[in-house]
C-alpha cells in the first residue's frame, strides 16, 4: 500500500496545524487549525491546499483555534466526512468554533467601519473566513471517539491517547498496513507537562515507526512546576501592595482553569489576599461548565478535592462575566482586583479593553501564563515595545512554567521513551529555531533519521 503525508500547517511555524494522510484507500486529516501568526494569517482566507471533498474524516487531537478553527471553511468547501476526536474535545469544539464565528463577524462589522471612515481598503479581510451559519452546519460531522476505543477506518486502526495539553487532548496513533506487516504513525498532538493540576500526565509510546511530533518549545526550558503558584502570589501580593491590578490574557481553555485552581490553593493557604477576581471571558465560563461533566479526565489530586467536596476552579469572591455591562463595569472598580480574559495572546476579545484601562497604570501588572506567537499583540508587548496602537507605557510580567506544552526537556523524555528507533521523526509545530533545535537533538541522540519539514512539503511513508 502506498502512503504519503502532507504538510499543510504548522511547519516553519507554530500554528495551523493540518496533516494530510492519503493511502490507496483513504484520505485522513489530522487537524484543521487556523493560523495565529500575522505573517500567516492570510492564509486562512486562502483556498485550502486540497480538495476538502476528498478527505474521507478528520481525526482532531483537541480544540485549541489552531487545531480546529479551520474546520468550518472544510466543511463550507465540500467535506462531508465526519470528525472523530474525544468526547471533552467535541463539548469544547462546539464552544470555540461557534465563538471564532461570532468574533470573525463582530469583528468584521468594527473593522468595516473604520475603514470606511479612514478611507482605507484591506480586501482579504472584508469577508469573513466562515460564519456562524457554517460553524453551526460543522456541528453534526462531529462523532465521539474516546480513549481506550479503537476505531477502525477502512485499513486504518486509530486510537486516541492522553496527550495532557488541555482536557480531552489526544495523541493520535495510525496503524496502516504494509505488506504482510503494518506501520505505525503517531501524532503527539500538543503533549503536556507531567504532574500539571486537573489533568493526566502525558502518555508515553514504546514504538512507533513515524511520529509527527511538535516542537513548541523545543529549545526552551520551563520554570519548575512546584515554583508556579509562589511566583503568581509574588505578582498578586506585589500589584495589591502597589494599588494596582493584575491583568491576565488568558486562554479559555486550561489556562483559565489551572489558574483558578492556582489561585484557590493559594487562597485556601492564605498566600494572596481575598480580592475580588474576575473571569471575563463568556467561552472560559462555558469551558469551565465542561469541565464540570467531564470529571474523569482529572487526574488522582483533583479526584481527591472532589471528593472533599472542593472543585479545583471554583472559590469565593470568583466571578464569572457574561454580559458586555458586566465586562466593562469592571473598570470601574477602584480597590485592587484580578481579570482574568481573553483572548490569550492579546489577538481580540474582552482583554484589550482592560489592556487599555490598566498598561499605562504603573501599579497594575500583566501577566503573562501562556505562549505568545510571533507578530501576535501578546509577544509585541513582552518584547518590551514603548507603543502600540492601544497603550504606552507597560509594567509586564510573565510565568514561564505556567504553560500547557512540554518545555525542552520534557519533549526529549517523551520521544526518549520510544524503545525502537523510529524511521523518521517529522519536527512540526514550532519555530524554526526550536523545532531545528529539537530535530537536530534527535538525530543525534536517538540516530534515527528526524527533520522539520516545511509548507506543504509531502513525504512517502514506507
Amino acid at each position: 500500500m502506498s502512503t504519503k503525508l502532507s504538510f499543510y500547517g504548522a511547519a516553519g511555524n507554530v500554528t495551523g496545524s493540518c496533516y494530510l494522510l492519503e493511502t490507496d484507500n483513504q484520505s485522513i486529516l489530522v487537524d484543521c487549525g487556523m493560523y495565529q501568526e500575522r505573517a500567516y494569517r492570510t492564509r486562512n482566507w486562502d483556498p485550502l491546499p486540497f480538495t476538502p471533498a476528498d478527505v474521507d474524516a478528520v481525526l482532531l487531537t483537541h480544540a485549541h483555534v489552531d487545531h480546529c478553527g479551520l474546520l468550518p471553511k472544510l466543511v463550507r468547501d465540500g467535506f462531508r466526512g465526519r470528525i472523530y476526536c474525544t468526547s471533552a474535545t467535541v463539548d469544547i469544539a462546539r464552544i470555540i468554533l461557534r465563538d471564532s464565528a461570532r468574533i470573525q463577524e463582530e469583528d468584521l462589522k468594527h473593522k468595516r467601519r473604520r475603514h470606511e471612515k479612514a478611507g482605507k481598503t484591506s480586501p482579504f479581510e472584508y469577508e469573513p473566513i466562515y460564519t456562524v451559519a457554517d460553524a453551526e452546519a460543522t456541528l453534526s460531522h462531529f462523532t465521539e471517539n474516546d480513549f481506550g476505543q479503537t476505531l477502525t477506518l477502512g485499513d486504518l486502526d486509530i486510537d486516541f491517547h492522553v496527550a495532557g495539553h488541555i482536557l480531552g487532548s489526544a495523541s493520535i496513533t495510525i496503524t496502516i498496513p504494509n505488506g504482510k506487516e503494518s506501520r505505525t504513525l503517531l501524532f503527539s498532538g500538543d503533549i503536556g507537562r507531567w504532574e500539571t493540576p486537573i489533568l493526566k500526565s502525558p502518555t508515553e509510546f514504546k514504538n512507533a515507526d513515524y511520529v509527527v511530533m511538535e516542537s513548541t518549545y523545543g529549545n526552551r526550558s520551563h520554570e519548575a512546576q512546584e515554583s508556579v503558584p509562589g511566583a503568581i502570589a509574588d505578582v498578586i501580593n506585589q500589584t495589591y501592595e502597589a494599588g494596582g491590578n493584575v491583568v491576565i490574557p488568558s486562554f479559555a481553555v486550561e489556562r483559565t482553569q489551572e489558574l483558578l485552581y492556582h489561585l484557590s490553593g493559594l487562597l485556601e493557604q492564605d498566600r494572596i489576599p481575598n480580592l475580588v477576581t474576575f473571569v471575563d471571558s463568556p467561552m472560559a465560563t462555558r469551558v469551565t461548565e465542561v469541565f464540570r461533566r467531564h470529571l474523569e479526565y482529572f487526574d488522582q489530586e483533583a479526584q481527591e478535592l472532589l471528593e472533599r467536596g472542593v472543585h479545583p476552579c471554583d472559590f469565593p469572591n470568583l466571578h464569572l462575566c457574561y454580559t458586555v455591562a458586566q465586562s466593562k463595569a469592571i473598570n470601574h472598580i477602584r480597590s485592587s482586583c484580578i481579570i482574568i480574559a481573553g483572548s490569550g495572546m492579546c489577538t481580540g476579545g474582552r482583554i484589550k479593553h482592560h489592556l487599555a484601562a490598566n498598561i499605562g497604570r504603573p501599579e497594575s501588572t500583566v501577566l503573562f501564563v501562556g505562549y505568545q506567537a510571533v507578530g501576535t499583540l501578546g509577544r509585541i508587548i513582552l518584547k518590551g515595545a514603548k507603543k502600540i496602537r492601544l497603550f504606552g507605557e507597560q509594567h509586564t510580567e510573565r510565568i514561564n512554567g505556567f504553560s500547557g506544552h512540554a518545555d525542552r526537556e520534557e519533549l526529549h523524555r517523551w520521544v526518549d521513551a520510544l524503545d525502537h528507533k523510529p524511521r523518521h521523526v517529522f519536527v512540526t509545530h514550532g519555530e524554526p529555531d526550536a523545532s531545528r533545535a529539537l530535530s537536530e537533538r534527535i538525530g543525534n541522540e536517538i540516530e534515527c533519521q528526524a527533520t522539520a519539514p516545511s509548507y506543504k512539503d509531502s513525504v512517502a511513508l514506507e
